[in-house]
């Protein structure tokens, strides 16, 4: 017989069916309900109703997730419960509510299919010793006071069990109580259930109390020194702090993503070989960023900047080729010519490969007009090198931050260019372009030209300070080149600290040669076409140039190839099989009408219409100075002047008041007549001193009415007293005459010097005559002067102009024989 909860005495069957249950061990007295949805499960309860009156074993499941149980999945000793009640549900599964009666050992299985059938073993307790009745009740008081505290610590249990307790004197059926509560693991619930000695059931249940207890203590510590940080928004950051300080108590090392991210981090900045107070900055953020939550904004900022810490090149550079030879070969594969560059580079790897070791990298300014391969010189330099290239284009830059990076603070921060051109070729040693340095800006950000200042000063940029780094990198390896159209619009300070390679335009010739050694090749290339379909001579790349372009550079010439090519590439794919050959007469007849012809040069001599040389940003340009005079007073100057080219005129005037007599001019010409100087192209803004002589040239020959020869051109700025003193671009001015068919220049004296720099084709196609003073160019530009001269003296009009003082004609016959045409 057993007994049941009101204490009736139910009749115990050896013969009863098994109902398997997972994740639960029922006690005897426990009264719980259970869900059954195995088909199995439900026939053995079915059974039970009907066959057993009502009695059920229940034994728990070894493993859980076993969906048919095998007999050894199966614990042997389970309970004998009675089926009170028994509710079908709707989605086929049974409700029982059962009541525990008596444990008992499976002995076999008499039937597995459809469900299991066992023969049981009655299983009983150990009967206490009436002489431990002091250390029972001991035992079971103190199991009273460890649940009242479990309770207060926050151990969510029935509100009822104290009650219950207190009216339960047996300590085994004490002891199943407490563990039905606890819900302790199935494994260690069955231990209890097995254990058949109740006072050691009762040492089971302390044992598992006072565990509980440390575990709720320590959740409650967990709890107080996590919640001196939680804010509304990191409940999640709460329950990681609880991970961490469960582990730390155990003494576990964490295995979790975040260590090993941090781990991974570590390892890549001891690998980046940093100098030491970078290594202790990175060291320090890594320190801060283990504290943080990972999902906060600051934990990102500072993972970002770790990892570009150690992303940088600290300790990486290029293997630079020292074999000067191979250098010279690959500059002068890559560019015509250039002669003064390749020299600069080729004696950076000779120093480099005398000396060894580190040597600051060449800080080159390429100054010139547009097109004449200023940037992809850079590029071949670095090639030459054995260096990584980046190029930074600082065209309408106007923020401080581009050249030194933001500060951290800042939402989106990153670090400038340097750092960041730096950290994409992967070495500390690469050459740096900085294209259109002269065309940097600036506002309200900051200055970025004042920022370049460390930048290319060698005794600053070995520590150069990044705003987003904040530590110091050494750039003093980088080989700097910057390029320029002109050099005047970079500050002082920022252009003393380049060395400036002035790179001029080409001559025809030199543009003929480089368009069938570099431009046809790289466009036949581009248009699918080769030497076997278009022939380009001589004569026909002269005349696209003379015709079709009027530039320094190249870039105009490029495109017109490339539209000849095009032309090309259209016959041949309209099915035309025959060669063609780019003769002079062939570019006009696929191009066009040119664009440029005689019109545009003077085919007369005129008075009053002189020719002056003037530079600009793309190369040089001839100026055409008209004057005229008119009923009137005073001076009139048109065609966008600016104020130093009005006061040149202004100059001119002064210097032909003060000489109207030796000139043969009549005084009074100034009083009755207006004077009006125009300088086309009216829509072009100019400005200069170099126009000097030519305004001055101009209207001499206007109020004498001598003609100026049409095959001389000039440049030169002048003074009151009419001397003649030195101005800039000398070659860019004379690459402008050769294309105007000019065979004359008059240059200033002191710019005799820049005629070295002259190369050989423009001294074979141009005079160039240095000239002192405005005499000088008076006796070279305006026809027979020399006669006009003789009968302005022959009147006795050379005094006026010297104010009474003796006139120095033999000292001028003297000077006129400096103007001897030197060799071009």
């Amino acid at each position: 017989m057993v007994t049941n909860y009101e204490g009736d005495n139910i009749e115990f069957k050896e013969n009863l069916p098994l109902l398997p249950i997972r994740d639960i061990v029922v006690y005897p007295f426990m009264i719980l309900p259970l869900f059954v949805g195995r088909e199995s499960s439900i026939q053995a309860v079915e059974h039970a109703i009907n066959n057993t009156d009502r009695l059920i074993l229940l034994a728990s499941q070894k493993d859980i997730t076993a969906e048919h149980p095998d007999p050894e999945e199966i614990y042997d000793i389970g309970t004998v419960a009675m089926i009170m009640r028994m509710r079908k549900l709707p989605d086929g599964r049974v409700k029982i509510l059962v009541q525990g009666l008596n444990k008992a050992r499976i002995l076999n299985f008499d039937q597995k299919e459809p469900y299991f059938v066992t023969k049981l073993a009655k299983v009983e307790d150990i009967k206490v010793e009436e002489n431990n009745e002091v250390a029972i009740n001991a035992l079971m008081r103190n199991i009273h006071t460890q649940l009242d505290k479990i309770i207060t610590q926050g151990k969510v249990l029935s509100p009822d069990i104290l009650t219950v307790l207190e009216d339960i004197n047996e300590p085994g059926r004490l002891a199943d109580l407490v563990a039905s509560n606890l819900n302790l693991h199935v494994s260690e619930a069955q231990i209890i259930l097995e254990t058949l000695d109740p006072i050691e059931r009762l040492h089971r249940i302390s044992d598992i109390l006072n565990r509980e207890l440390e575990i709720l203590n320590m959740q409650n510590k967990i709890q107080d020194n996590a919640r001196t940080e939680i804010t509304k928004t990191q409940k999640e950051y709460f329950l990681r702090e609880q991970i961490k300080a469960i582990k730390s108590e155990l003494g576990e090392e964490s295995t979790d993503m975040g260590d090993n991210e941090f781990s991974e981090i570590k390892e890549k900045l001891i690998a980046a070989n940093m100098p030491e107070e970078v290594e202790k900055e990175a060291f320090k953020q890594l320190s801060r960023l283990e504290k943080m939550h990972p999902d906060s904004s600051e934990s990102t900022i500072i993972r970002t900047y770790l990892e570009c810490l150690y992303e940088l090149p600290w300790a990486v550079s290029s293997d630079e080729h020292i074999d000067l030879d191979n250098a010279l070969k690959i500059l002068n594969n890559d560019h015509f010519e250039l002669k003064k560059v390749k020299e600069r580079i080729l004696e950076y790897l000779a120093v480099k490969s005398l000396k060894g070791g580190e040597m600051r990298g060449p800080i080159l300014c390429f100054s010139g007009p547009p097109g004449v391969g200023k940037t992809s010189l850079g590029k071949s330099i670095a090639k030459a090198c054995g260096r990584e290239f980046v190029r930074i284009s600082l065209g309408g830059v106007k923020d401080e931050a581009e050249i030194r990076g933001h500060r951290r603070t800042y939402v989106g921060s990153m670090p400038g260019r340097i750092i960041q051109a730096i950290k994409q070729v992967g070495t500390n040693n690469p050459v740096i372009l900085f294209d259109e340095i002269d065309k940097l800006g600036s506002d309200y950000k900051g200055d970025p030209s004042s920022a370049l200042l460390e930048v290319l000063d060698p005794e600053q940029n070995k520590n150069f300070r990044d705003h987003y780094l904040n530590v110091p990198f050494d750039i003093s390896n980088v080989m700097f080149i910057a390029t320029s159209n002109v050099l005047e619009n970079i500050p002082a300070p920022l252009r003393d600290r380049m060395e400036i390679i002035n790179l001029s335009g080409y001559t025809q010739e030199e543009k003929v040669a480089i368009s069938k050694k570099y431009l046809v090749p790289k466009q036949l290339d581009e248009n699918g076409i080769n030497d076997d379909h278009v022939e380009f001579t001589d004569e026909g790349l002269q005349g696209l140039i003379k015709h079709y372009t009027s530039e320094a550079g190249l870039r105009t010439l490029e495109r017109k190839i490339g539209a000849l090519c095009r032309k090309v590439a259209m016959k041949i794919a309209q099915g035309e099989a025959e060669k063609t050959h780019i003769l002079y007469d062939t570019v006009f007849e696929l191009l066009g009408p040119p664009i440029f012809t005689k019109e545009d040069e003077k085919e007369v001599d005129e008075v009053g219409v002189a020719t002056g040389l003037a530079w600009t940003a793309a190369g040089g340009e001839i100026l055409y100075i008209e004057a005229s005079k008119m009923k009137g007073s005073g001076l009139t100057l048109t065609g966008q002047l600016g104020d130093v080219m009005k006061e040149s005129a202004q100059t001119a005037i002064g210097y032909i008041r003060s000489r109207v007599e030796a000139l043969g001019i009549d005084e009074t010409i100034f009083e009755s007549n207006e004077i009006h100087i125009h300088v086309p192209a009216g829509a072009t803004p100019k400005d200069g001193p170099s126009a000097g002589i030519t305004l001055a040239t101009t209207i001499i020959s206007l109020l004498t009415g001598t003609p100026i020869d049409k095959s001389v051109a000039m440049t030169g700025e002048i003074t009151l007293t009419g001397k003649v003193l030195p101005v800039g671009g000398i070659k860019e001015k004379a690459l402008a005459a050769m294309r105007m068919n000019i065979d004359t220049v008059i240059i200033p004296y002191k710019n005799k010097k820049d005629l070295e720099d002259i190369p050989d084709e423009f001294r074979q196609k141009l005079q160039f005559i240095p000239v002192k003073t405005i005499d000088e160019v008076l006796d070279i530009a305006l026809i027979d002067w020399a006669e006009k001269k003789k009968k302005v003296r022959t009147s006795g009009g050379g005094n006026g102009g010297n104010n009474g003082k003796k006139p120095a004609s033999n000292k001028k016959k003297k000077g006129v024989g400096n103007n001897t045409p030197m060799a071009a």
